[in-house]
């Protein structure tokens, strides 16, 4: 059910990734949680997520208060595949390799219990590819996102012409 690239693009590769399932749908997630004075009484948190299928994006945010940056980037994660409503192929992309990691069983879940068992059921009909990503590193897509969710926080609500913009600057350098 999972695989992850690492930044070097090992490949390294869960068996169950191996069986074919040629009748799902192939869906791309790239998620990225922000959390504005993280950690301080007065922080302002937000997840987003973009979808692709095909050549169709959509952005989809929401603002959480004051959730930690962990928080917000599980969060992120569990908000795009939740928008799913069929089982997919997912190839979900995240700069967070706590989520990442965590998700491919090579790190604990100490804390933040509800939010994982949130990702968890978002997670449990498909078959998804676990991939961290740079950040801040000129990824199109990753950038979007993380702009978009730092937006969000900042405005301390989800507005869809931010979401818009996101999507619309993905769509734009797809064929890039």
């Amino acid at each position: 059910m999972n695989q992850k690239k690492d930044d070097a693009g090992d490949g390294s590769t869960h068996p169950s990734s191996l069986i074919p399932h040629p009748s799902l749908k192939s869906v791309r997630i790239y998620c990225d949680g922000s959390s504005l004075g993280n950690g301080q009484a007065t922080t302002r948190a937000a997840a987003v997520a973009l979808l692709g299928y095909g050549e169709v994006w959509r952005a989809f945010g929401s603002y959480l208060g004051t959730a930690t940056n962990q928080q917000a980037e599980i969060a992120a994660a569990a908000l795009g595949l939740e928008q799913l409503r069929e089982p997919c192929h997912v190839r979900l992309s995240s700069d967070s390799r706590y989520v990442i990691e965590t998700m491919c069983g090579r790190f604990r879940r100490k804390s933040n219990q509800e939010w994982w068992a949130r990702l968890d059921k978002a997670a449990n009909t498909h078959r998804i590819e676990w991939e961290w990503v740079r950040g801040h590193a000129g990824h199109v897509a990753q950038e979007a996102v993380d702009l978009a969710a730092r937006k969000i926080a900042a405005l301390g609500s989800a507005d869809e012409n931010i979401l818009h913009d996101a999507a619309l600057t993905v769509a734009r350098n797809a064929g890039s």
